[in-house]
């Protein structure tokens, strides 16, 4: 009878747990990838860096923010969208070169922001002769979709930006460029059957897995290991937006890459961890390049030195591009 009561007490005790945990499971499920669209933007992250570098950055950051507001007001920006396989529909901004020019490049911004972020990339790239194309993503900004796709639900929607601009130009030599999680988004693209039209890859500061990113901010943030919390999430992410974080790998889709890659990272990254860009350039089977700003935590490489940034960035893509 004692016996009886006792395991009565350990079921009691395991089913507590099992539920608190299913409760905790879907509740990150829905903080990490619930929908942002028609949000604002989430407040700016918190880095510890040299105040050298902060100063760099900061100043850095305040002029091209005017820069960019600028050269957005003074450009003639059509607004442009998609349909994803799913029915959701994106949204964009296309600012088109007057030369006539066939450069393209499609700007992805990262989780939780939305294409604004991108005016500072895509002013730097229209000067050097570029058509810009700058979507909202998945559940982001005026973009449609329930849950945000961390670069795996993405992947599929950029193949229809991609064929965006190739019927805007049937000529056009596209570059993929995405910062953090829009990093991600380019180098997962990257592993699908793209159009020939796409001549290179930038990312900027991704992750090499969903998986591995969201581990991470448990560890750090919270001090949370991955059992068994991630493991149900992962579940309910399944269930729910249609894809686990453990088969959203940026490793995974680059090693089935044929286009050139510039891997980009901050030397301060305590976010996504510096050491991931190393694994993520090992993958890569094709022509690719590195450049670590040393200084830089997540996402400040270009506002460090936005010179020395872009130096590499078109020094990397004119290899690839027939024109200058």
């Amino acid at each position: 009878m004692k016996r009886r009561k006792v395991l009565k007490i350990i079921l009691i005790v395991i089913a507590i747990l099992v539920g608190i945990d299913l409760i905790a499971g879907y509740a990150l499920m829905r903080f990490a990838i619930g929908s942002f669209s028609g949000r604002d933007e989430s407040s700016e992250f918190s880095y510890s860096i040299s105040d050298e570098a902060l100063e760099a950055v900061t100043s850095n950051k305040e002029r091209l923010y005017k820069l960019s507001a600028e050269w957005i007001e003074g450009s003639d920006v059509r607004q442009v969208s998609i349909t994803a396989d799913d029915g959701a529909i994106m949204h964009g901004s296309l600012v088109k070169n007057s030369t006539g020019s066939h450069l393209w490049v499609l700007l992805i911004h990262g989780y939780s922001r939305t294409r604004t972020r991108t005016y500072n990339y895509g002013m730097y790239y229209a000067g050097q002769g570029f058509n810009v194309l700058m979507p909202d993503m998945r559940g982001h900004g005026e973009s449609g979709g329930n849950y945000v796709g961390m670069g795996w639900l993405d992947r599929k929607d950029i193949l229809h930006w991609l064929d965006l601009i190739i019927s805007e130009d049937p000529q056009a030599e596209i570059v993929m460029h995405g910062i953090s999680m829009g990093a991600a988004t380019v180098m997962m693209t990257a592993g699908e059957q793209i159009p020939q039209n796409v001549c290179a890859v930038v990312e900027d500061c991704g992750y090499t897995s969903v998986w591995d990113i969201f581990s991470d901010v448990l560890k750090d943030n919270a001090g949370i290991p991955e059992f068994p919390l991630l493991y149900t999430s992962e579940l309910f992410g399944r269930i729910f937006a249609g894809y686990s974080f453990s088969e959203a790998s940026s490793i995974g889709q680059l090693k089935k890459t044929t286009v050139p890659v510039l891997f980009i990272h901050g030397g301060c990254d305590t976010f996504v961890h510096t050491d991931m860009v190393y694994r993520l350039y090992d993958a890569c089977p094709t022509e690719k390049d590195i450049y670590i700003a040393e200084e830089a935590s997540h996402g400040q490489a270009m506002y460090l030195d936005p010179d020395k940034y872009f130096e590499k960035v078109f020094g990397f893509l004119g290899k690839y591009l027939s024109q200058p």
